[in-house]
């Protein structure tokens, strides 16, 4: 019984050594491999141990190997990054340069009518339209043609009451009294500018003059070359003075009524040129300028209103209510610029990281000016020649700020190795 008891014991013991010493292989086995995932190979042997110091040598910051000469020369901020993880990040590089430069404005514009171009044809006495010569929307007319006659009970007796007075200055000619001839001639002048302003051409006035046969009826031309595009007078129709009958359009010259981003006015300039392509009329660009700015900003868009003159086609392409692509080119001449890619803006400032050779980047405030076509234009912080870093930028200044908090740390108070006693 004894000894059945003394064989369990020594069974359990080697059941307890065993399994310790799988345990111990697991813990080593599974730590080689990550060291050696982590490091590509097994780690380097054990350098001999160092010397201890003699008795009552002071160790502390002093024993501590200095650092390397290229790490004392990098500036604040600085990281080196070896050539094998730069592939790995994919970091590129781009050249600070001087490069002719032009900032591109586009914006979709309305054609509209150029309102110094407009005519409204209208009279000045009361009437009954009598006949139209002009009879549809859209025709086109020429200045002095003729577009209605208004009969006008008011104008016959106007030019009834010129005729008696042009009688009246014949009959009062040879009289002795001087003021009786300069009334008569008064009269004469005061009914003949009554016609002139009632639109009467001084060749009708002449004519009724030679004729002594008063008009029935008052012809109504065009003041302007045009086009018809309202048209309010009907055969019959009784017209009151100032009612308009026609509006007449001059379509030579044309209105482009477009809107642009606040920040964009500045960049704008009263007769900068302009293009304008139609979708009506593919590959076909019209060529026109800045005419107006408009002085006000709408509130919802945040947008300005700017107007764009065009001169028309003799077919008048540009017809008024098409939309219209609007370009404006703006030449900045050659400016310092950097890809924009390169740009790092917080908000409260902007740096780079220059490519300083053997892999080390160090990070530089810059001001920047313009932003056009992927480049931005650098004002001060930059020199023509330099390289700066486009591609992977964001890794190296993570990597810039860390480096940075930990070298903080290392100066605080209290972190100093305590020397040994």
């Amino acid at each position: 019984m004894r000894n059945n008891t003394h064989q369990g014991k020594w069974v359990i013991a080697w059941v307890v050594l065993v399994a310790a010493s799988a345990g111990v292989f697991f813990v080593w086995y599974a730590g080689g491999t990550r060291l050696r995932e982590r490091g590509g190979g097994l780690p380097p042997p054990r350098q001999p141990m160092a010397q201890a110091p003699a008795k009552g040598e002071h160790v502390g910051r002093e024993a501590l190997p200095p650092p390397a000469a290229s790490e004392m020369q990098m500036a604040p901020g600085a990281v080196m990054v070896s050539s094998e993880r730069q592939q790995l990040i994919g970091l590129k590089t781009g050249l600070v340069e001087y490069r002719s430069i032009e900032r591109t404005i586009r914006t979709v514009g309305v054609v509209e009518f150029d309102e110094r171009r407009l005519a409204d044809v209208n009279i000045k006495i009361e009437g009954w339209i009598e006949s139209l010569l002009v009879n549809f929307t859209g025709e086109a007319v020429k200045k002095g043609q003729p577009l209605l006659t208004i009969y006008s009970p008011d104008l016959v007796s106007t030019q009834e009451e010129h005729l008696q007075a042009l009688r009246a200055r014949e009959t009062l000619a040879k009289s002795r009294f001087a003021d009786i001839v300069s009334g008569a001639e008064t009269l004469v002048n005061a009914s003949r500018r009554r016609l002139q302003y009632w639109d009467i051409s001084d060749e009708d006035i002449a004519t009724l003059e030679r004729t002594g046969t008063p008009r029935k009826s008052l012809t109504i031309y065009s003041p302007i070359d045009g086009v018809v595009i309202e048209k309010m007078a009907v055969r019959g129709k009784k017209v009151m003075p100032g009612e308009s009958l026609y509006k007449v359009a001059d379509l030579s010259n044309v209105w482009v009524q477009g809107e642009i981003y606040e920040y964009e006015v500045p960049a704008v300039k009263l007769g900068q040129a302009a293009s304008v392509t139609l979708a009506s009329y593919p590959g076909e660009l019209f060529r026109g300028k800045v005419s107006y700015i408009y002085p006000v900003l709408t509130e919802k868009t945040r947008t300005v209103k700017v107007r764009f003159e065009f001169s028309n086609t003799k077919d008048w392409k540009l017809k008024p209510q098409m939309y219209a692509n609007v370009e404006l080119k703006i030449p900045f001449g050659k400016r310092l610029v950097v890809p924009d890619e390169a740009l790092m803006d917080s908000g409260t400032r902007q740096l780079v990281f220059i490519d300083k050779g053997q892999g080390t980047f160090e990070p530089r405030d810059v001001k920047v000016g313009a932003r056009v076509e992927g480049y931005a234009e650098i004002l001060t912080g930059l020199s023509a020649g330099e390289r700066v870093v486009t591609s992977a930028n964001f890794l190296i200044d993570s990597e810039s700020q860390l480096k940075a908090a930990v070298g903080g740390m290392g100066g605080m108070s209290g972190m100093e190795m305590a020397p040994k006693k």
